[in-house]
């Protein structure tokens, strides 16, 4: 019998993700008689608590997030359906966009790319750079495979401080204060919990040396706005190369624009363009898994809270 699986909203918006059901051994339903959901429009998170409510046979949703924080009120009021996010979907693309945003400010493309005429020399080494990489997922796996040629000393902070491929070191949170002193670039690639929002404040951006930069492709919850300005306006480090922001959108009139050694981008490390094909590749293997009868790929949990 094949697994009857619902595309919403609007199915026919989404041919790539039909197929990829289909490519899954699975069957592409309305949801009143679905028995799992693929959720195909991450701006309309707000009616996937109405949607699977109104169609009680759908028992595992897979959601289009890598980060679960837009929908967590509705997820953890549901704890009766296996949710599954897209987490290590993306993490290719965004990789990819931290080591361009990590060269583009070590290099000086903040000034050169404002400046009206021929400027001083400035920039730094990626190359055997000290780099400090917050987060243990898929991104980070990536990123540390990206880093490889540039032969950095590469000290990754995470939940479960066991090794990774690429890493010269892997320490707990608690370790993170130690590691900032000599840190070059610091990444920030952890998804968004209670534990991590704010986790870099002023404490954090007084330890990092005067050079250093930030690189945020996580979320804009993850540093304190206000203390990154301050420390931006003072020199206090190198700069900032930011692909998420708090508040998102980032308003026009907000001071982060207009630094000088602060490098913005519209939170598109990975776009719709690059992320429907490659969320389609997880829908057709999680298809297929629960026909096979086998664990599913990128579980949330509840308690951890990604």
């Amino acid at each position: 019998m094949s697994l009857l699986v619902a595309v919403e909203p609007d199915c026919w918006r989404r041919p790539v993700l039909a197929e990829a059901v289909v490519q899954g051994g699975g069957t592409v339903s309305t949801p009143d008689r679905a028995s799992a959901l693929v959720w195909a429009e991450p701006a309309q998170a707000h009616l996937i608590g109405e949607l699977v409510d109104a169609n009680p046979g759908i028992g595992w949703v897979q959601l289009p997030y890598a980060g679960i924080e837009p929908v967590i009120d509705i997820v953890t009021a549901r704890p009766a359906i296996e949710w599954y996010c897209g987490k290590g979907v993306y993490a290719e693309p965004v990789a990819e966009h931290a080591l361009m945003l990590a060269l583009a400010g070590m290099r000086g493309m903040a000034t050169y790319a404002r400046a009206a005429d021929w400027a001083a020399p400035e920039g730094r080494n990626l190359l055997g750079a000290s780099v400090t990489v917050l987060g243990g997922g898929g991104i980070t796996d990536s990123l540390l495979r990206l880093l490889g040629p540039f032969g950095c000393e590469v000290t990754v902070v995470r939940n479960r401080p066991t090794s990774m491929r690429g890493a010269a070191h892997v320490v707990g949170p608690d370790e993170l204060t130690q590691v900032l002193p000599s840190t070059d670039v610091l990444f920030l690639a952890l998804a968004l919990t209670p534990a991590t929002a704010g986790i870099i404040a002023s404490a954090e951006l007084a330890a990092l040396p005067d050079h250093a930069w930030i690189v945020n492709v996580a979320r804009g919850g993850h540093i304190v706005t206000d203390d990154l300005v301050e420390a931006l306006q003072d020199g206090q480090i190198g700069g900032a190369a930011l692909d998420v922001t708090d508040p998102e959108p980032l308003p026009r009139s907000h001071p982060l624009w207009s630094l000088p050694n602060c490098l913005i981008t519209p939170h598109i490390g990975n776009t719709p363009e690059m992320g429907l094909a490659l969320l389609a590749d997880r829908v057709a293997v999680n298809v297929a898994r629960r026909i096979a009868g086998e664990p599913l790929v990128g579980p949330v949990y509840l308690d951890l809270g990604y």
